[in-house]
């Protein structure tokens, strides 16, 4: 090669050489940063894994409601007769003891009460308010009180509420009145006068065995009626009603009281009575 061919070639650009006999691509399109579709993509992929699952919960809580009332109902039918209340002593009516120590009059009066509410109502009727102190207490299952009236702590209204408990009653109220009579009786004193008084009043009460009694009520068809109240009158089923607001054509819900006892054994006496199915509702 001459020195002048050597030198026109210097002055030609370089050229880039294909591989492989290809021809050259040059791409007309930007290049897009990377960083940019590390952050996007997470977030494109996280929006499908939720949504499903928020709907799939919910859907599954409608379809379930229906089948959920019947398996309360159930479940209520069972448990409400395995924890039953138990029986227990009452008074029968209105008992009154009256006692006089060292001048001081002491009268009780104890009837049975069958919640706090009627208790007070029971304290409102009996208390005078011309009396020096009207001390009383209480039991009502597991509810306790009692009230000193303002004789010293713990001296009257819990020694009343002792001899109820030493007497084996529930359901029970006694208020004990005082009118002084000049002489004071000290702590150890006052604390035998009132549970003396009470213990008195409650020993040879009348009194009676109280079983608690269930409100029921079970969908009745009309042709079975007189079959089903056979045997509600057998079991001693109280304030027996009918509802023939049902929504159901030849149906009637039949409503009763019935001892907690007795709940089981009736339903076995009905269905077999009827030849059929019929679910008693607590």
């Amino acid at each position: 090669m001459s020195w002048r061919q050597q030198a026109e070639r210097k002055a030609q650009p370089d050229r880039l050489l294909p591989l492989h006999g290809s021809a050259p691509q040059i791409s007309t399109h930007p290049r897009r940063p990377a960083m940019a579709a590390v952050r996007v993509a997470p977030r494109l992929r996280s929006i499908p894994l939720l949504l499903p699952a928020a709907a799939v919960h919910r859907s599954y809580s409608c379809r379930s409601s229906a089948a959920a009332v019947d398996s309360a109902r159930a479940m209520s039918s069972s448990s409400s007769t395995s924890s039953s209340p138990s029986p227990y002593t009452t008074l029968v009516g209105r008992v009154r003891c009256e006692r006089e120590i060292k001048r001081s009059k002491f009268i009780a009066i104890a009837a049975s009460v069958p919640d706090e509410r009627a208790a007070m109502s029971f304290l409102n009727e009996v208390k005078d308010p011309r009396a020096t102190h009207n001390c009383w207490a209480y039991k009502v299952g597991e509810q306790l009180r009692y009230n000193d009236d303002g004789e010293p702590s713990s001296t009257a209204g819990k020694p009343i509420y002792s001899a109820i408990v030493s007497s084996g009653l529930d359901m029970v109220m006694v208020v004990v009145i005082r009118y002084f009579g000049g002489i004071k009786l000290g702590t150890g004193g006052l604390v035998r006068a009132y549970g003396g008084v009470a213990s008195e009043c409650l020993k040879d009460a009348p009194t009676c065995l109280v079983k608690p009694k269930a409100h029921v009520g079970m969908e009745v068809p009309f042709d079975l009626l007189g079959t089903v109240y056979h045997q509600l009158q057998h079991f001693q089923a109280e304030d027996i009603k009918q509802d023939y607001d049902t929504g159901k054509d030849g149906t009637v819900v039949v409503m009763f009281k019935v001892e907690y006892e007795k709940i089981e054994i009736l339903g076995c006496a009905v269905n077999s009575a009827c030849s059929r199915k019929i679910e008693l509702l607590l």
